[in-house]
């Protein structure tokens, strides 16, 4: 009975200690040594967990467009600096400051926000 038992609280242990980790990934995919300005329109506001995300596009030099998002902190965090999940609309013009992710995609790790009325947006709780 004590091999039995031992098998059966190692497949236990290992069935609980294989699961994935979660762990939050912090800015370690983002060039945090420079940052970049965009100006753009906002295509949509995802305002769910784990982070807010906003949708824009940015008007190329040779009149394309680039979809882009932007990462910021948590809703509940949002919140609390005065966000709702409609404080940016669809068609509002942005000018966002962040890091884009290393690989190149456009992604970035929003710093700052200034909305439709240019005025800077808390990004964080006060």
């Amino acid at each position: 009975m004590t091999r039995k038992l031992s098998f059966v609280l190692g497949i236990v242990l290992l069935a609980i200690t294989s699961r994935p980790v979660l762990a939050h990934h912090g800015g370690a995919a983002f060039d945090q040594t420079k940052q970049q300005t965009l100006q753009g329109t906002v295509t949509m506001l995802d305002f769910v967990n784990p982070h807010v995300v906003v949708w824009f596009d940015v008007q190329n030099p040779d009149g394309t467009s680039t979809k882009w998002s932007g990462w910021l902190t948590a809703p509940n965090k949002l919140q609390r600096a005065g966000w709702t999940k409609h404080t940016l609309n669809p068609g509002d013009k942005v000018t966002i400051v962040g890091n884009q992710q290393k690989n190149g995609s456009p992604v970035l790790q929003i710093r700052s926000v200034a909305g439709p009325d240019g005025k800077n947006l808390p990004t964080f709780e006060q």
